[in-house]
């Protein structure tokens, strides 16, 4: 026999959708909102890695393996001998910098352009989209154009960027300070960032790497195997190798923990949106109780009860995640536009991908949106299933009142604080992520609980003299199980809000004391720094003397900052040469350090680590850790003497007193300066002087970038603000979402009570003191649940403070609650509760609600 359930979803669920559309309108758009978030997070993430590892894979091209320093550049005299192995076909030797360009006579700031130096002969087989293409023009005039010393191709990114077009001269900062003439002679296939491709020689002299390369790009003949070839090449200590896919896993790697934790805050509309149609639903059941009796008297089992109630729900989260995947790709198209596929966390600089559509993945997502929406109607149909058609019938039944389990709530709490004891998974707080969960959902269960709790609080002898007032709080009390139904998208919502407030401004807070820990000067100087193996612009020893010469600098310290690779399946960690000292209290003095500091050991090299070390690396206060400093020599053994706090490089740095360090590497180059003045000189009068000292040594001091500590703290929070832009927009979205809930829920249920509100009209109570009566207990129910609210959601923010961040990004932070931002938050959910409640009763003491009690005779 068909089941009729099919049938009363047509007629039965189909009326009262279009009857209270507007109600339900509210849980289709929860749910529509969450799905177009996740979603839409999940396409900008997804193509911008695409392309940044497109952009990996044309720079790479064909490549089995890439060699390259663990520090520094690697020696160009390496290129012949691999090159000579029988086993490799072909061996290409490659530059690859970033360096600072604008179009020669413009007046444009510079910008940065990814620079890459090849043999156009040797790399044309294996990375083609790398090979210029020489103007037809230039061509004409002088076919060997393309090999010139000062000749460069760009890619049409960067001609766009550069506004330049060949036959055009850019000028760049090349090695030495000084300003290189570049004429841009052709084009480059490959796309991604903005790129420029010169001869490697060309390269070498423009940017002072002479005998130096940054990568040995390796295509090794048919069936020969990679770990053979190493091993015959015998390479020398600190040679590196790894391949594209390694290198394109490495950037998917560092960026992974902050694309989780965006999908993550994105699924929290979502996951209010489930308590909303929790909500909606069962003040729906609790509504159509006597036509759900009469159903069950007519046939209708209980199984079927259930079952359509939970369709009801599915059929909510279908229309939300059908349109949610619509919007949600109309916001990931409109953000690559706009945003280049940057959401804040700055992983994907210089790129502007197309948008990657995926169906499986619309498909995961849509599902997700129905699942929620069928979870948070689990609930109001088990409601209906326990229906007693007999006594719902004369309307003794109470829907909304279930036996309960007291116990689940608490069990949760349990279960949450248990999980944040256990460590991550692949590098993803996954563990916490469900404690955050159990949490809220374990908190939600108390409500009951705590609206009685709370309530029985308040002196009886008061009440006594408030007929009003006592009946708000007492039906609020004994009815305190309907608050679960009002309040569960509101808690969910201002505790998740409350959750991101203080994680944020706990970060915040320890981002500025960090700040004045790290910037004690006056002035700092730095140059354009290059990246990749080799580093080109830099300030000489003999600079730093003459600056320390100048009137009004009592001291001038300067700070050598290079990469060091580790390990191939991680990037590169910050080398730090600066005067550090090893008397008593110099460490605390000079570095932010956290946790024991161990006792310098003479006999070995000294050095301080960044947290981040500690997790990925191990290397723990009073360990030894291996410094691949030179490709000449084994690896240098330090001992960690301690741990400082580090916001600035979430791959890893390590802090080394100048002294070891110039000793060991022989490099006395700068590439940093931190000048302290005195107290009667201007900024403007000694920065002046250091260019006019540069350009006395033949440098060009304009290259010289200043900037004082005041400066340095408001880029740096700005930077800050706009990596959390969008979690304020997500958490505007979640509580707008709560409070719109709330004023549904409230709505609803008052509506209810018409033949209350009539009984109380009948025993002579003005509409004045019944309206006094339903705002008082929407005001009631509504301080409860911002209570609830907000010490779930600082139990959250310490999960997310001690547990998720350390967890993702290898940091730690001081807790830090800013209490007139939560004081306004939850003011605006008790004032929303409040005047909706009063709102809805004024729609519901009319003459109508009077005559409504002759229904019961």
């Amino acid at each position: 026999m068909t089941s009729p359930v099919w049938r009363l979803l047509r007629s039965f669920s189909w009326q009262e959708l279009r009857h209270h559309g507007l109600r339900h309108a509210t849980a289709v758009l929860a749910v529509l909102l969450g799905v177009a978030l996740a979603f839409s997070v999940h396409l900008i993430n997804e193509s911008a890695l695409s392309e940044f590892s497109a952009a990996v894979r044309s720079v790479n091209g064909q490549a089995d393996l890439s060699l390259r320093a663990a520090h520094g550049g690697l020696d160009e005299a390496l290129y012949p001998v691999v090159a000579r192995h029988p086993q490799v076909a072909l061996a290409s030797p490659v530059i690859d910098l970033q360096i600072q360009a604008s179009k020669a006579g413009s007046q444009a700031k510079a910008q940065t352009l990814r620079l890459i130096g090849l043999d156009p002969l040797v790399a044309a087989p294996m990375a083609p989209l790398m090979l210029p293409q020489l103007d037809k023009d230039i061509a004409d005039r002088d076919k060997l154009s393309l090999f010139a010393p000062d000749a460069i191709s760009l890619n049409a990114p960067a001609q766009r960027l550069l506004h330049v077009q060949p036959g055009d001269v850019i000028t760049a900062q090349g090695g030495g300070l000084k300003l290189v003439r570049l004429r841009v002679v052709g084009s480059v296939a490959a796309g991604g960032k903005a790129m420029g491709v010169m001869d490697i020689a060309g390269a070498q002299d423009a940017f002072g790497t002479p005998r130096q390369i940054t990568r040995l790009d390796i295509k090794l003949v048919g069936g020969a195997q990679a770990q053979e070839v190493l091993r015959a090449l015998a390479l020398p200590a600190g040679v590196q190798s790894d391949s594209a896919e390694e290198a394109g896993q490495r950037v998917s790697n560092v960026s992974r923990a902050y694309r989780v934790n965006l999908t993550v805050l994105a699924l929290v509309a979502l996951f209010t949106g489930a308590f909303l149609v929790f909500s909606i639903l069962s003040l729906s059941v609790a509504k159509r109780q006597q036509q759900l009796a009469l159903l069950g008297v007519l046939g209708l089992s209980a199984r079927e009860r259930l079952q359509l109630v939970v369709w009801e729900s599915a059929f909510i989260g279908l229309i939300g995640s059908v349109l949610g995947i619509a919007l949600g790709t109309g916001l990931a198209a409109a953000a690559l536009r706009v945003l280049s596929g940057d959401l804040g966390g700055g992983y994907f600089p210089g790129i502007t991908p197309r948008l990657q559509w995926s169906a499986w993945a619309a498909l995961g997502y849509g599902a997700l949106g129905v699942v929620a929406a069928m979870g948070g109607g689990w609930l109001p149909a088990r409601m209906a299933q326990r229906l007693v058609p007999a006594q719902a019938l004369k309307g003794l039944g109470d829907a909304l009142h279930g036996a309960g389990r007291w116990w689940l709530g608490p069990l949760l709490l349990l279960l949450g604080a248990g999980l944040t004891r256990l460590p991550p998974v692949a590098g993803v707080p996954l563990w916490a992520y469900i404690a955050v969960a159990c949490l809220l959902v374990g908190g939600i269960a108390c409500v009951p609980a705590a609206v009685g709790g709370l309530l029985r609080l308040w002196p009886r002898r008061s009440l006594m003299r408030h007929a009003a007032l006592m009946l708000s709080l007492e039906r609020a009390r004994r009815m305190r199980h309907t608050a679960t139904v009002v309040m569960a998208g509101v808690v969910a919502s201002l505790s998740l809000s409350v959750a991101l407030t203080v994680m944020v401004a706990s970060f915040r807070g320890s981002v500025t004391a960090w700040l004045d820990v790290v910037l004690p000067a006056d002035l700092y100087a730095r140059t354009s720094k290059t990246t990749g193996g080799t580093d080109s612009q830099h300030l000489t020893p003999a600079l730093l003397g003459r600056i320390r010469q100048i009137p009004g600098v009592q001291r001038a310290v300067g700070i050598r900052v290079s990469n060091l690779s580790l390990r191939t399946d991680q990037p590169a960690v910050a080398l730090i040469s600066r005067p550090v000292g090893q008397g008593a209290g110099a460490p605390e003095r000079s570095l932010p350090l956290v946790g024991e500091l161990q006792p310098a050991q003479a006999e070995r090299i000294n050095v301080f680590v960044s947290e981040a070390m500690v997790d990925l690396y191990g290397a723990r206060p009073g360990t030894l850790l291996a410094l691949p400093l030179r490709t000449d020599q084994p690896p240098t053994m330090a001992h960690v003497r301690g741990v400082w706090r580090d916001y600035a490089r979430q791959q890893g740095a390590i802090v080394i007193d100048e002294a070891d360090y110039q000793r060991l590497t022989g490099d006395t180059d700068i590439n940093d300066l931190a000048l302290w003045l005195t107290q009667d000189v201007r900024t403007a009068d000694v920065q002046q002087a250091i260019r006019q000292g540069a350009a006395a040594q033949g440098l060009n001091g304009e290259l010289i970038e200043f900037a004082e500590p005041r400066e340095i703290r408001q880029t740096t929070l700005r930077i800050f603000d706009r990596s959390f832009a969008v979690t304020y927009w997500l958490q505007a979205v979640a509580i707008g979402i709560g409070l719109f809930g709330t004023a549904a829920s409230f709505s609803a249920q008052v509506l209810t009570r018409r033949k209350e509100f009539g009984l109380l009209s009948h025993l002579g109570f003005t509409r004045h003191q019944i309206l006094a009566i339903v705002a008082g207990e929407g005001a009631a129910l509504s301080s409860v649940g911002a209570l609830l609210g907000l010490a779930l959601g600082i139990a959250v923010s310490l999960v997310l403070v001690h547990v998720v961040n350390p967890q993702s990004f290898h940091w730690t932070m001081d807790m830090l609650l800013p209490w007139p931002r939560l004081a306004a938050l939850c003011g605006s959910v008790i004032a929303a509760g409040t005047v909706t409640a009063l709102l809805a009763g004024r729609a519901a003491v009319s003459r109508d609600a009077v005559m409504a009690v002759k229904e019961d005779w």
